[in-house]
């Protein structure tokens, strides 16, 4: 068997596995193949005429999916468009109420749990509460063994990768290496640990056999 054929088949097996934790914890999740069948069932999920917002994630423009939606169908608060501060914040406030919150995730467990961290903490509040639903796109790379295991991914590789992305003005973007910094310009405000959804059908998780995000 080639060696992408036993990632493949290594990702599908070990997403069946989260997929069913997940289900355990009161969330939905599917599996795709690929960046272009993942597009394809956020598409399906999300009705036209829906309104439509999302935190800082890259996962959601790697498969297209914010340009679809740009096309047209859908009622966006777009706020990463928006430059101004009082109007990027009068946006995020509408779309704590939205239909659908897109966003990706830190780390996943293979338990189920899912992990955060944020600096302005828009996102993690949208995942924790207010927008109906939270529609996250998550690539395989993304699924840790347990819950320390998470916690050290979104700790020690996500945030220092995000801070380099986002230059910002503390000692992992300079460095890559996280240094537990209380600097004022850390991304690193707010963990937020996910275990469980009160409200049947409101998180779902696309599982991506690719690697997405940071």
């Amino acid at each position: 068997m080639a060696e992408f054929d036993c990632v493949k088949m290594r990702n599908q097996l070990r997403a069946e596995k989260v997929i069913k934790e997940l289900k355990g914890r009161n969330m939905t999740g599917y599996y795709a193949d690929s960046r272009e069948e993942a597009l394809r069932m956020a598409l399906e999920i999300i009705p036209k005429g829906a309104s439509v917002s999302w935190g800082g994630t890259i996962s959601i423009e790697q498969i297209g999916l914010k340009d679809a939606l740009r096309k047209g169908g859908y009622k966006l608060y777009a706020v990463d468009d928006i430059k101004d501060p009082e109007e990027r914040r009068r946006a995020e406030t509408l779309a704590f109420n939205a239909d659908y919150f897109l966003t990706s995730c830190n780390a996943v467990s293979e338990d189920g749990i899912l992990v955060n961290i944020d600096g302005r903490s828009n996102r993690v509040s949208s995942i924790a509460y207010g927008p109906k639903h939270v529609l996250m796109i998550v690539g395989m790379n993304k699924i840790a063994r347990d819950l320390d295991t998470a916690l050290s991914r979104a700790k020690n590789e996500a945030a220092p990768l995000n801070a380099v992305r986002l230059s910002a003005d503390t000692p992992c973007a300079k460095t890559g290496v996280c240094f537990d910094c209380k600097a004022p310009g850390t991304i690193c405000c707010q963990y937020l640990v996910t275990r469980y959804s009160r409200q049947t059908g409101r998180m779902i998780l696309i599982l991506v056999n690719d690697y997405l995000g940071l």
